[in-house]
């Protein structure tokens, strides 16, 4: 034990009470450390609902046509298919709608032409060719022009005869394309009484600088259309579904392709 004399100089306080504070200060005090966590948690919050909400009000195409063209379609005859198109659709994947998506591919296949985008190009190729290896893929394609139509037909393989038979993929040339009779795999639009007869009605601008105004059908005149060849039986199970489109939209259809 301590003794304290008279003479002693030590002091002796008290000991200072714990301070209180106040809950607008713990607050501050814990935000200060937490701000930062809080952040990242409110953020993963935010990409969650944001995903669920992409996957939950996602639209899902029933159909996917395909076209294939030096340019794109107008707006208004891109909407005009669509719709139309899906009158005579199911409803395939069972969302309560039925919706087709008309699905373009810009290509030259005159790849040394001075007019040809590389970048444009490349990713013309790229995109068309993950589609045709894909069971998503369109399944029935629209082309530019009768240039369009060879092209696409003997470049790709990527189509069937009319009479339902595949190209034979072991005949092939130096290049390895399968050689194919393209007159015999597609159909002028205007061979098919159910496309001419279909009411596309009007476009305004035949890009998106200029206010051009004219018809629908106009446009389609002069493009040809074929349906897609399939070599697998998932794939051959998937063309039976559009089978029954391509049969509605040729009906009645006598080719004129390969005639002067």
């Amino acid at each position: 034990m301590a003794w304290v004399t008279k003479d002693s100089v030590e002091q002796y306080k008290p000991p200072e009470s714990k301070k209180e504070y106040t809950k607008q200060e713990k607050a501050a005090n814990w935000w200060h450390y937490h701000k930062l966590h809080v952040g990242i948690a409110v953020i993963a919050v935010v990409l969650v609902v944001w995903m669920v909400h992409d996957v939950v009000t996602q639209v899902r195409p029933d159909y996917r046509v395909g076209y294939v063209g030096s340019s794109n379609l107008p707006t208004d005859t891109v909407t005009a298919l669509e719709n139309t198109l899906a009158a005579y659709c199911d409803d395939r994947n069972g969302d309560g709608k039925v919706v087709v998506e008309l699905v373009q591919y810009n290509l030259d296949f005159d790849s040394e032409s001075e007019n040809t985008d590389a970048y444009t190009q490349m990713a013309g190729v790229t995109r068309l060719s993950a589609e045709l290896s894909s069971e998503d893929g369109p399944y029935i394609f629209i082309m530019q022009d009768t240039d369009y139509a060879q092209q696409f037909a003997e470049t790709t393989g990527a189509l069937q005869y009319l009479d339902g038979t595949m190209p034979d993929t072991e005949n092939v040339d130096e290049n390895d394309n399968v050689i194919v009779d393209w007159t015999k795999m597609v159909y002028r639009w205007t061979d098919c009484p159910a496309l001419t007869g279909l009411d596309l009605g009007t476009y305004t601008g035949l890009t998106m600088v200029d206010d051009l105004q004219g018809e629908n059908q106009d446009i389609m005149k002069n493009t040809y259309i074929g349906r897609r060849a399939y070599y697998t039986d998932k794939t051959a199970l998937e063309s039976e579904t559009y089978d029954a489109l391509w049969n509605i939209l040729t009906a009645g259809a006598v080719s004129t392709v390969g005639q002067q």
